[in-house]
């Protein structure tokens, strides 16, 4: 079985993705006409140029790896199974990117044996870099669009540690587009002291850097949307699971490679407080 070399990996794909997010800023300057994808999910020219920078990117960095591609896999060209493959967002968060929110982002993941274990995340209206460098270590980077000749060896990086949670005043994470009456019957059973909103990936990145302590998602997502994140997290110190409490797998071909339901936690999955699910 093949084996990686994150660092070089990294600094393989950095070129590309950081080429991708030059190409959002331009649309995003200027605005982009917005399609709808047959799943209801919005697209733009964007999305399709970026995953074309990404998948050159891929070939050059590690040729013969299949890709599940996001846009490529709406137009249903599919790779074989395989034990380890690439999962490809090109821009999650269309809707925030459209709507001129900063928080949208680049997403390449690497899964091998059903478990994400790479992640690159870049938000390019933010400059903000975030990447897997070994098992149990995850890095951020501050990356101006303005430096596209940086290297991950040049560059200042600040490792990511997510925090031990306080029970008695949580810090959740919501989204900025997909809150839901679910979400709010689930977040009843917790005691919360503070909710932020993030778009995109992004929240998978703030609890990686210790700003706030779970996030839930009662709605639907596909691997591509996760994958990236969940490696990063993880790598922090996080755990990524679904209502069971069980770590989010990977390689759902025949299901579309969509996700159940999930958490995404700083820590080990936090117990609801049953008294309070129950009496609502």
């Amino acid at each position: 079985m093949r084996a990686f070399d994150f660092p070089s990996l990294a600094e393989k794909l950095l070129p590309a993705v950081l080429a991708a997010g030059q190409a959002q800023m331009r649309y995003y300057q200027r605005g982009v006409t917005v399609e709808t994808k047959p799943d209801s999910s919005p697209v733009t020219v964007a999305d399709r140029e970026s995953e074309a920078l990404l998948l050159d990117g891929l070939w050059e960095a590690a040729r013969g790896v299949p890709v599940v591609a996001e846009e490529s896999m709406s137009l249903g060209a599919a790779p074989a199974k395989s034990r380890s493959f690439f999962l490809v967002d090109p821009l999650d968060g269309t809707r925030e990117y459209v709507n001129r929110v900063g928080e949208f982002t680049v997403n390449i993941g690497l899964v091998v044996d059903h478990a994400p274990v790479f992640g690159m995340i870049y938000a390019p209206a933010l400059g903000d870099l975030y990447v897997t460098l070994a098992e149990g270590r995850a890095v951020e980077a501050h990356v101006p669009l303005d430096e596209p000749n940086a290297t991950l060896s040049s560059l200042p990086l600040r490792e990511l540690r997510t925090r031990e949670p306080n029970a008695e005043a949580l810090t959740v994470l919501e989204s900025r587009s997909h809150r839901t009456p679910a979400t709010e019957a689930f977040l009843a059973g917790y005691t919360i002291g503070e909710v932020k909103r993030a778009g995109s990936s992004l929240k998978f990145c703030r609890i990686a850097r210790g700003d706030a302590d779970f996030y839930v998602r009662l709605g639907p997502t596909r691997e591509w949307d996760t994958a990236a994140g969940q490696a990063i997290l993880e790598a922090a110190g996080g755990s990524v699971t679904d209502m069971s409490g069980n770590r989010l797998t990977y390689g759902k071909a025949d299901d579309g490679y969509g996700n159940p339901h999930f958490v995404a936690w700083g820590r080990d999955p936090i117990a609801a407080h049953v008294k309070a699910i129950s009496d609502r």
